[in-house]
């Protein structure tokens, strides 16, 4: 086959630009994910090899070889792992972030755009930490490269191919030969980067970042004066004691296993024996991992047998609201030849993902307690996916709400359910929530006016999860959930927090009589567009607003479930009206006093009706129609 060129996508060709040219301090990062990679390479040829020994019966001791030439300025990154074939270099080369591009490059616009206003270079970590959390590690290597080749052979097969690209928007695969399975990465270095040919550059970086790799990293000599030189200790850091492993260690080993670059925020380590025996070395980032939110949500943990590799994206270690959890589980007790696709039946994985979804619940629960401010950052990273098991996984309902966190109307930072609790209303008796999607505009809305009057705490809820958990869960501590946003509210049963409230309120009944006429004819005009029309009790300042009724979907869940096409049908919605806005009341009074059919209460019924529309957010399913009503009324009011 011969030679082929391709063009990358226009917004991957963009964003490598980017790379290549914004991401300007600690360019030494470039090798340590080279390394990375070659090791994950070797591991997975590890297992495959443990059912097809073949694949490695010509080279089965497996290292990493860096080869310097000063004189053609390259630097090889050699390993002998699984390699590549040409629909692997397709797939892994030709593409970069595949679901976070756009998100990589807003999010470096928006570093760039800070460090504009700062002088120095205190954003040079931030921007180095979008390399890990938006997967584009192997790209890192055009910040010091001219061009890249990658010759490479995939164990089994007899083809070997060669990509090459100088970053610059096109790569070329065509067929080539190597002697045996693996993959060298060429890097031709640029000329102001030389420093990364010098023996004692490349010594140090590796040391510094990748001393923990489990193979070998071996740097050639000149086969003269310098003799090989393996640089790392290669020694697996999870096998070695706490006491032996520094804080420098573990964050080395993180970012390695992770391919992050951030500081890990929670580190769980502990080795378990008994009737079964393993170890778990688990990380929490501090910071979101691109891949998040993927539809797959797939788990980042690794799996080995006896310190063999058996498989990344374990799913049966840790449920999937754990996915942002980095880490390895090395196990004693699982066979070395287990498939992947007996794992999910394994019942020895079924206990190690029991014990250690518990030790984690357990450490969180530790940082809420002791470290609130810390703990408000971890949620505010991972609170909506932690949110998701609320609705999926049943036997740790308990403990994930014991360490739930939320905003509320009355809270500056973040609160639990149990201070929630604490802090009712003498009269309540139920936890309410409001869902919305910017927590700021969700404070404005009018159906919370009587809660703030009556000072009742308002759970805030924003994340498109809350719509569905909060109905599956019903309650905590034997107190229920009710949406602020439904019909039957009871604030009348909840105590104020002054004497004149509760007068007000005597008052207000007197008023509601008043308004009956003006609620029967709104029923007349507006006829099936609502499903009831009532005074209210929740609204202290505003003429009316729309609350759903008892049993019907919340609003804001009907609009997300629209904006997903999964839902057509629109609900009426009861409107409910302020007895004692002056608006209400003098509607009411014309009512009253009038003798037959008014058009200006007609018009009035559906303007308020699209008002409360508009305050929520939605549509107006006829904007000529409104905008006709609004002129006419306007014109009438000022002819008057």
């Amino acid at each position: 086959m011969g030679k082929e060129t391709f063009s990358f996508q226009a917004e991957v060709s963009k964003l490598l630009d980017i790379v290549a040219h914004s991401l300007y301090s600690h360019k030494e990062i470039f090798l340590r994910e080279l390394i990375s990679n070659a090791s994950d390479a070797c591991d997975k040829l590890r297992y495959e090899a443990l059912t097809k020994p073949h694949l490695t019966s010509d080279d089965s001791e497996f290292k990493i070889t860096l080869d310097a030439d000063k004189k053609a300025k390259t630097l090889c990154v050699t390993d002998n792992g699984i390699g590549m074939n040409r629909d692997d270099l397709m797939e892994t080369l030709g593409t970069i972030a595949r679901s976070g591009t756009q998100a990589f490059m807003d999010a470096l616009s928006a570093a760039k755009k800070t460090e504009k206003k700062v002088k120095g270079d205190k954003n040079s970590d931030a921007r180095v930490d979008l390399i890990g959390q938006f997967g584009v590690g192997f790209y890192s290597a055009f910040m010091v490269a001219d061009k890249i080749e990658v010759t490479t052979r995939r164990a089994g097969e007899s083809r070997a191919w060669l990509w090459v690209s100088d970053g610059r928007g096109e790569f070329s695969i065509e067929e080539t030969s190597r002697e045996s399975h693996g993959t060298d990465v060429t890097v031709h270095i640029k000329k102001e980067d030389k420093e990364y040919l010098d023996r004692v550059r490349i010594q140090t970086i590796v040391k510094t970042y990748s001393d923990h790799v489990g193979l070998p990293v071996i740097l050639k000599g000149d086969g003269k004066k310098q003799e090989d030189e393996t640089l790392n200790t290669a020694a697996a850091v999870w096998t070695r004691q706490k006491r032996d492993i520094t804080a420098e260690n573990y964050k080395d080993f993180y970012q390695h296993v992770s391919h992050m670059y951030d500081e890990p925020w929670l580190i769980v380590h502990n080795r378990v024996e008994g009737v079964q025996a393993y170890t778990n070395l688990l990380f929490i980032p501090s910071s979101r991992p691109f891949d998040l939110f993927q539809p797959e949500r797939k788990s980042q943990l690794k799996l080995y047998v006896k310190r063999v590799f058996i498989t990344d994206n374990c799913d049966e270690l840790l449920p999937s609201y754990f996915r942002f959890v980095r880490g390895i589980v090395d196990s004693e007790d699982l066979p070395l030849n287990i498939s992947r696709e007996l794992l999910q039946h394994n019942p020895q994985l079924a206990k190690i993902k029991k014990a250690l979804t518990k030790r984690l619940f357990s450490e969180l629960k530790k940082k809420a307690e002791k470290t609130p401010e810390e703990y408000a950052t971890f949620w505010k990273n991972f609170g909506a996916v932690m949110k998701e098991g609320l609705y999926e996984d049943f036997e740790n309902r308990k403990a994930l709400l014991d360490i739930s966190r939320f905003r509320s109307t009355k809270s500056d930072g973040l609160i639990s359910l149990n201070d929630y609790i604490a802090g009712m209303r003498d009269g309540q008796e139920a936890i309410y929530y409001i869902t919305g999607e910017d927590a700021a505009q969700t404070t404005l809305s009018p159906q919370l006016e009587g809660f703030k009057a009556k000072a009742v705490e308002v759970l805030l809820l924003t994340d498109p999860v809350d719509e569905f958990w909060v109905s599956s869960v019903g309650s905590f501590e034997e107190k229920v959930f009710k949406s602020a946003t439904r019909g039957g509210a009871d604030l009348k049963d909840v105590k104020s927090e002054n004497d004149k409230l509760d007068q007000l309120e005597g008052d207000r009944k007197k008023k509601v009589a008043s308004v009956e006429p003006l609620i029967a004819a709104f029923k007349i005009a507006l006829g099936e567009k609502v499903k009831d029309i009532r005074t209210s009790e929740r609204l202290t300042d505003s003429a009316v607003c729309l609350v759903a009724d008892d049993g019907d979907m919340d609003i804001h869940l009907e609009r997300l479930l629209k904006q997903h096409k999964q839902l057509n049908e629109e609900t009426p919605r009861v409107l409910e009206l302020n007895a004692d806005h002056s608006l209400i009341t003098k509607l009411a009074a014309r009512v009253t006093s009038g003798d037959g059919k008014d058009p200006i209460i007609d018009d009035a019924a559906h303007l308020l009706l699209d008002q409360a529309r508009i305050i929520e957010g939605e549509n107006l399913s006829d904007p000529s129609a409104f905008s006709r009503r609004l002129s006419s009324v306007m014109e009438k009011g000022f002819s008057n």
